[in-house]
């Protein structure tokens, strides 16, 4: 998982187009939708480039969204955001403004949104085990995102919300070396 923005931006025109797909009823669409553009920038990284210039002029933006909204099959809504984005200059904080959809999605739908280190990756069934003890700490529906962290030695860091569980080997190692110059 990545650090989420702290854009008041992104924060304000995600909630708008969450806001707008439920009303229309298209919510698992646009979800599917942002799913899809987040896919698709990270592999085109020049994608926002090209939206964010203010050279290029607005129209000619809206005009190759339409046809990658096409191309895509991308719901009316998310357009829609797309055009109002280009219009107001604002496509440099559009993957942020994605990401933060999906993280107020997941808030909205009752998923905590929980992060995972460790040294290697986890087998399905660890990663099962993991999710059934978390889904019943938690007492809600979780999504997990991993992250493989080989400087940790061993060992898990678990982070939801506010809350952090550091059981790695590094962390163990760092609190000996603290008391073992005397502070505690």
């Amino acid at each position: 998982m990545k650090k989420r923005s702290k854009s008041k931006v992104a924060s304000v025109y995600a909630i708008a187009l969450y806001e707008a797909a439920a009303e229309k009823k298209v919510l698992e669409k646009v979800k599917k939708d942002v799913a899809l553009l987040l896919s698709e920038t990270s592999a085109l990284p020049d994608f926002v480039k090209f939206f964010a210039n203010p050279i290029i002029e607005t129209q000619i933006k809206k005009d190759a969204l339409k046809q990658i909204a096409d191309k895509l099959k991308l719901d009316h809504e998310t357009l829609n955001c797309l055009d109002i984005l280009a219009e107001n200059g604002r496509f440099a904080e559009f993957v942020p403004i994605l990401e933060e959809f999906v993280h107020y999605a997941n808030k909205r739908a009752g998923i905590a949104e929980v992060q995972v280190k460790a040294v290697k990756p986890f087998n399905p069934a660890q990663n099962k085990k993991l999710q059934a003890a978390l889904e019943k700490m938690l007492n809600q529906k979780v999504l997990i995102n991993y992250q493989v962290c080989p400087e940790i030695l061993g060992g898990l860091q678990i982070k939801f919300g506010s809350n952090m569980i550091d059981d790695t080997i590094l962390a163990k190692l760092n609190r000996l070396e603290h008391i073992m110059k005397g502070g505690q």
